[in-house]
């Protein structure tokens, strides 16, 4: 009922869109709307005028409330001779898309389309957004034939986005080829992104020998591939163990003046290194930068961890140095992988000279790095040399963890030069030790219990 307190409270906001120089002349009589005129106290003549669709949009603009924007729409909707503008309808979709009220939707479209308003491509753009944003891949292909009916070809922008939006279920994988099959016939060419949606798609559904036929046809029908199709197929090649078959891409595309990205090198060496062709992995990693790409940290670090994991430290030194000569920097993990791997060969003192080269450029050693290196100089019976990993720690204020303070007392009465113990003792005690490194955690009284034994073996001596 109009002259509900509801709809007075529709009316009063529809009233408000006009703003503060314009005053009501009449509104409601017997619960009945004749006309809503306005006049302007602002100016000279009385003639009555109506609100304006734009001061309608700027009202519905502005509701928080979907469902009262929606209302207003309507009463505005029903006075005489007024017609809203088409921006307002797209605001309202917008308004009412965002909060899932897709039913309404569907009946703004009916009525656009019943009152012939040209409308743009940007209204269907944003609707399959809403489609896509809601996990509704149905309601996403029916728009494609929506677009149809409004005289308004659907582009390849249009044909992508639903694409995306029914590929992203693996149950619409088989609808997606079949609107991207059909779609020329409505007058939309897929175009490259188009191939690489559906590529992607049935890579990842495990079906490579489809997306290898869509990548051959992409050729037969001018349609170019980039480097993002290429790059996709090596990846689904590489997920299948099929590294000779990715490194044929890669030929295929320099060879056809494609420069490869960061991302296309990165799974490469790391499919290569995972199959141990590391001589083949390092001879790509040099040719990049050749190739015009220039590698990051990423793809060094790739290479030094796959060396390492096959016992081939000396050649993972090698990766640093030239990272190093081609204006890439180290990082924390570059270091971190590399000494843990001369630790692991038994590389002890190359590995103590990369950790305090990596603690001169500021990098804190994972515990498990410096722990490995400390026992590996006392079971080598170097504890001179553990304890100089000890004090270039603690030097830079990095607190050797509980199992290195454990390893050290075991050792420590098999020493000789109880003076450098002595020393080395005392640089423990006074530095600030912190968090789960601390030196009480290797046993309450252990200041005492060094001190002691180191006396003992004086007395013995």
């Amino acid at each position: 009922m109009i002259g509900s307190p509801r709809n007075l409270n529709i009316l009063a906001l529809y009233i408000e869109a006009v703003g503060r120089h314009l005053r009501l002349i009449s509104v409601v009589e017997a619960d009945k709307i004749h006309t809503v005129y306005f006049i302007s106290v602002d100016r000279k003549m009385d003639s009555t005028w109506m609100a304006s669709a734009d001061d309608c949009r700027k009202l519905i603009a502005s509701q928080s409330d979907p469902l009262l924007a929606k209302e207003i729409f309507d009463y505005a909707s029903r006075q005489p001779n007024f017609q809203h503008s088409y921006s307002c309808y797209l605001i309202l979709i917008l308004k009412l898309g965002r909060a899932k009220y897709f039913s309404f939707i569907d009946d703004l479209l009916i009525d656009l389309k019943s009152k012939n308003y040209p409308v743009t491509p940007t209204l269907f753009s944003y609707i399959i957004k809403i489609y896509g944003e809601a996990n509704l891949p149905d309601k996403a292909l029916k728009i494609f034939y929506t677009i149809l009916k409004f005289d308004c070809n659907p582009s390849p922008k249009h044909l992508n986005g639903i694409l995306e939006i029914l590929v992203s279920h693996q149950n619409y994988i088989k609808p997606a080829f079949g609107l991207f099959r059909d779609a020329h016939r409505y007058g939309v060419f897929p175009d490259t992104k188009s191939y690489n949606i559906l590529i992607r798609a049935f890579c990842l559904d495990g079906q490579l020998s489809i997306a290898y036929s869509l990548f051959n046809q992409m050729f037969r029908r001018d349609v170019m591939p980039d480097v993002v199709s290429y790059r996709i197929l090596m990846q689904a090649l590489c997920r299948k163990n099929q590294v000779n078959g990715a490194v044929g891409l890669l030929e295929d595309m320099l060879n056809k003046g494609y420069v490869p990205d960061a991302l296309s090198y990165t799974t490469l060496l790391n499919s290569l290194c995972r199959k141990k062709k590391l001589r083949e992995a390092y001879k790509l990693l040099c040719r990049m930068k050749v190739k015009g790409c220039n590698p990051d940290i990423i793809h060094y670090n790739k290479v030094i961890l796959g060396f390492c994991r096959e016992g081939r430290a000396m050649d993972a030194c090698k990766v640093l140095e030239d990272m190093e000569s081609n204006g890439c920097l180290p990082n924390l993990v570059s270091y971190r992988t590399l000494v843990g791997g001369l630790c692991d060969q038994g590389m002890f003192d190359e590995a103590k000279s990369h950790l305090e080269e990596m603690m001169l450029k500021g990098f804190s050693p994972h515990f498990a790095v410096s722990n490995a290196l400390i026992k590996g100089f006392c079971n080598g019976g170097k504890i001179a040399e553990a304890c100089g990993v000890v004090e270039e720690l603690l030097k830079h204020g990095e607190a050797p963890h509980t199992e290195s303070w454990v390893i050290m007392v075991s050792r420590i009465c098999e020493v000789d030069d109880l003076q450098r113990i002595g020393e080395t003792l005392d640089k423990v005690m006074k530095v600030e030790l912190k968090g789960d490194t601390r030196i009480v955690e290797a046993g309450i009284g252990l200041e005492e219990y060094l001190i002691k034994r180191i006396q003992q073996k004086a007395w013995r001596g």
